[in-house]
């Protein structure tokens, strides 16, 4: 069961954004996601917006999924030329899911065609993928780095056989290796994302996840907490009783481990769940969001945000797609950031990057209130005196939420 979508205002049909998302669109990077809502087996605790069925129905098949997210391309292009936005070529394009490596490799390469017709695409440009590792092999992954892609992301998730059976993942932990070789051979940089806290995982079986990562030597790792989301096949299972969450103290102690052990590898935090070995192998397109610049969400259930104005798009692919066919927009609601809701969002994003927030950017409450995080651990006060930056300590980074609970003024 995938998370229902937000509330907000209706959004117009023809997707028609307010002439205020011109103002400083110069100073802001433009970046493409692409959402390929498919995926062979669904796992227990997924809450993503992603089916199994390789047929839907209405125009929602996974053989025509590339031409009907053709079409939002088309009509994303269409919108913001007619806004009066400035030309940019596309800075970062990450293709997410679901599991965008059940398509084709060519399908792929053409999705990304249709944004490199429709914007063109930066020189340095950042083009990712995430995968499965048993959704790949030698000649897709060449296949995509001929087309343009440069980087992906595995679900690698644990090393340890009874984690991913419990997490309902289908891959063998010994491919690995294999498929981080074989996508360094085709040319592309290599992340993994590894999840901690699931049911029965002690914490060697941890260490054995970090160590397995390491051994190929990736340059990008990202390790998640897991959560039992509502609604979920997993969140069944605890409600009655077959798996038993870790406590906070476990989680902690799994973070802490990740974070000697990644570090001690040469690899650094810049976010407060991503590590990379020096700034050229961050993840630029997740920077992006956290920056606040301005994106477009291709695909059922993609969220966009361009100059203040975010909108989400209608979930079932089957409602995606006949929109798109009738030459509506698929956006299902949206919202305008006020200047409060601004700065609160971005308070909550910049706290988490190693970069921290500049307290010139901070208001006068928000700066009176980090002595209370100096005073509890959860910020550096040498950063803060030397660099006048609020930048979290490890155990600020352990309770990130708490920390900007507290700067907003929330509580604790």
């Amino acid at each position: 069961m995938s998370p229902a979508l937000p509330d907000g205002d209706e959004a117009p049909d023809d997707g028609a954004l307010p002439s205020s998302v011109v103002a400083g669109a110069d100073g802001r990077a433009f970046g493409v996601y692409l959402h390929v809502p498919f995926c062979t087996v669904r796992c227990g605790y997924c809450d993503f917006n992603t089916y199994t069925s390789v047929e839907l129905g209405g125009g929602a098949s996974q053989a025509s999924y590339a031409s009907t997210a053709r079409r939002e391309v088309d009509l994303a292009a269409r919108v913001l030329r007619d806004a009066g936005l400035p030309a940019r070529p596309v800075s970062t394009v990450f293709v997410g899911g679901g599991t965008p490596t059940v398509l084709p490799a060519d399908d792929l390469v053409g999705m990304l065609a249709a944004v490199r017709d429709a914007w063109g695409l930066s020189d340095d440009v950042e083009v990712t993928t995430e995968a499965n590792p048993d959704s790949v092999t030698p000649d897709s992954l060449a296949a995509l780095a001929a087309g343009g892609f440069t980087r992906v992301s595995f679900g690698m998730q644990s090393a340890v056989g009874h984690v991913l059976r419990t997490l309902e993942r289908t891959h063998d932990p010994a491919r690995i290796p294999d498929v981080v070789r074989w996508a360094r051979e085709a040319g592309l940089d290599v992340s993994l994302d590894l999840i901690y806290g699931t049911p029965g995982e002690s914490l060697e079986d941890w260490r054995r996840s970090l160590e397995g990562a390491l051994a190929t030597g990736v340059d990008h790792v990202s390790a998640y907490a897991l959560v039992v989301e509502a609604g979920t096949r997993m969140a069944a299972q605890v409600r009655r009783g077959e798996l038993a969450l870790p406590d906070g103290d476990d989680q902690a102690a799994k973070y802490e481990l990740a974070d000697d052990l990644l570090t001690s590898a040469g690899l650094h935090w810049y976010e407060v769940s991503n590590w990379a070995r020096g700034a050229q192998h961050a993840c630029r397109h997740n920077l992006a969001y956290w920056r606040g610049d301005d994106w477009w969400g291709i695909g059922p259930g993609a969220h966009s945000h361009v100059g203040g104005v975010r909108w989400w798009n209608v979930k079932h692919p089957r409602a995606y797609a006949a929109r798109l066919e009738q030459g509506l927009s698929p956006a299902a609601g949206r919202e305008v950031l006020d200047d409060e809701a601004a700065a609160l969002e971005r308070l909550m994003l910049h706290v988490r990057l190693a970069g921290g927030m500049p307290l010139a950017e901070m208001t006068s409450d928000e700066r009176e209130r980090v002595a209370v995080l100096v005073a509890d651990g959860l910020v550096d006060g040498r950063v803060l005196l030397a660099e006048r930056r609020l930048v979290l300590t490890r155990r600020g980074r352990l309770l990130a939420d708490l920390a900007v609970r507290t700067l907003a003024g929330f509580g604790g």
